[in-house]
């Protein structure tokens, strides 16, 4: 492994090197100064993001994709990291978008971006429900309003919500105080709040967004950390999970996304089991300070660590948090992380774009600015997957409402992650509390061992039940994940019936 590990680094620094150089970026890319407006593209930003705009380095007609009068920087890039810019009609980018505010301002945000990568669909819309209160985390107000709207604008688009597992996120609790609300989540004390904000996110129409519950756990900055109690935080994570599945007309998608590395406690102690997870995230930034690229693949817990376990449990992966920190404004991790990405097609990847992780709303990063622009500019983004996971459609259809699991009380923003603090909302909408599961999962998210096997295919159970399988065609998405798959139907007979 540790030799497969050391030619996926050295080959992204091959490629994305030569990507930069061969479009006459190399000099503003990599460290030094532009031929030609160096501080281009941060003074597009600054004047509103403007579409002419163009990276370090480049120059033209200001049409603006940032392309030069040789090779377009996208397209060598494309071509070299195997992305339709280069000819490759297949490979389309993964879906992607970026945090830059939290509600309307947010929205229209998404547009200025993708003018300014001229063209480039920006198909995945991100926002944080803050956790100061149980309101705010019902998704009372108008916060999730304007996303709603704009996912509905245009076919393709998804909707990504990071969820605090806690209110009063950011209150710096204590251990001991988040132990205890752990434990009291465990026990059922918080799921009428989160079959709220499931059916405040049906009503609205998005009952296929992708829930980021309590992320980065594994640290020590938010009080839905899962240091404190590990065991009592996954039973709470499977009760939320449960809680928001058994809202008629959901389709949510689980993303597990812990910080990159070993942080306060190993993520692995903090994974819930593969029943309520659909997404093994990570949120990724350059940092700390000094820090190579291969280090963070390579690191306990890093990246290569995160797209092992996915494959391992046979879950897609993704990016919700990623960007520059404290190696400043570092195009090598820049190349090197979108290298990263378009090696291992996350099913969605969100860079956050603001002071001083971003590079279109923050100035403070030409250079790095320069090389997104140039590997992310006029290309085509893929659709997002649709399709629910295993893992949501079987606990889904066994109408299993897990009880809560002990909570732990969601903190402030870590300095690598966005802190968002919209006005909280005055009331939440209505909801009948989902009443106890008679059923409900293992702490580590497997089915209760009471729950009955499947019949063998084309089988029948002791009570004459039939069931028969057919062979499923899969799609692209989950090709990626899984090698075959049946599509099964049981029919059951009549009482009084034994065949």
């Amino acid at each position: 492994m540790g030799g497969r590990r050391h030619w996926v680094a050295r080959t992204g620094v091959g490629a994305a090197t030569a990507a930069l150089l061969a479009a006459g970026l190399a000099t503003a890319a990599l460290g030094g100064e532009s031929p030609s407006g160096r501080n281009a593209a941060s003074a597009g930003r600054a004047s509103g993001g403007a579409a002419g705009a163009l990276p370090a380095g480049g120059s033209g007609s200001g049409s603006g994709s940032g392309r030069g009068g040789g090779p377009g920087a996208a397209a060598v890039a494309g071509g070299l990291l195997g992305g339709p810019g280069g000819g490759s009609e297949g490979a389309a980018l993964s879906p992607m978008g970026a945090f830059t505010d939290s509600g309307e301002q947010g929205v229209q945000n998404l547009a200025g971006l993708q003018e300014w990568l001229g063209g480039t669909t920006v198909r995945v819309g991100h926002t944080y429900l803050p956790g100061d209160s149980w309101d705010s985390i019902e998704g009372a107000g108008d916060l999730l309003d304007p996303w709603a709207q704009w996912k509905h604008a245009a076919p393709g688009r998804l909707f990504v919500l990071n969820v605090p597992m806690q209110e009063h996120n950011e209150d710096r609790l204590s251990d001991d105080e988040v132990r205890g609300l752990i434990r009291s989540g465990a026990q059922g004390a918080d799921d009428a709040h989160f079959t709220r904000l499931a059916q405040r996110l049906v009503a609205l129409g998005v009952p296929d967004t992708v829930i980021v519950l309590g992320w980065e756990m594994n640290g020590t900055t938010y009080a839905h950390r899962c240091g404190p109690d590990p065991q009592g935080w996954k039973t709470y994570w499977n009760r939320i999970v449960a809680a928001m599945r058994a809202v008629p007309g959901q389709h949510f998608r689980f993303d597990f996304a812990p910080n990159r590395g070993q942080d306060a406690v190993a993520w692995t102690e903090c994974y819930p089991g593969d029943a309520s997870v659909d997404i093994v995230g990570m949120d990724s930034y350059d940092q700390p300070g000094g820090e190579s690229f291969y280090d963070q693949i390579n690191e306990p817990y890093g990246l290569q660590a995160q797209v092992d376990f996915a494959a391992a449990h046979k879950k897609a992966i993704s990016y919700p948090e990623w960007g520059l920190f404290r190696n400043g404004d570092n195009p090598d991790y820049m190349a090197l992380m979108l290298s990263w990405i378009f090696t291992h097609r996350p099913m969605y990847q969100t860079v956050t774009d603001y002071c001083p992780h971003g590079v279109w709303q923050c100035a403070e990063n030409p250079k790095a600015s320069a090389v997104y622009h140039a590997l992310m500019a006029g290309r085509k983004t893929a659709a997002p997957s649709v399709t629910p996971s295993a893992a949501t459609s079987a606990a889904t259809s066994a109408a299993t409402t897990p009880k809560p699991a002990a909570t732990a009380t969601p903190s402030p923003a870590s300095a690598t992650s966005p802190v968002t603090s919209p006005a909280s909302a005055s009331a939440a909408d209505s909801a009948a509390t989902p009443s106890d599961p008679s059923d409900p999962p293992t702490p580590d998210g497997t089915t209760p061992s009471t729950a009955p096997s499947a019949p063998a295919q084309g089988s029948a159970d002791a009570h004459g039940a039939a069931e028969n399988c057919s062979p499923m065609q899969l799609s692209a998405q989950m090709q990626q994940q899984y090698a075959s798959g049946e599509v099964c139907v049981r029919l059951s007979p009549k009482s009084g019936r034994s065949g």
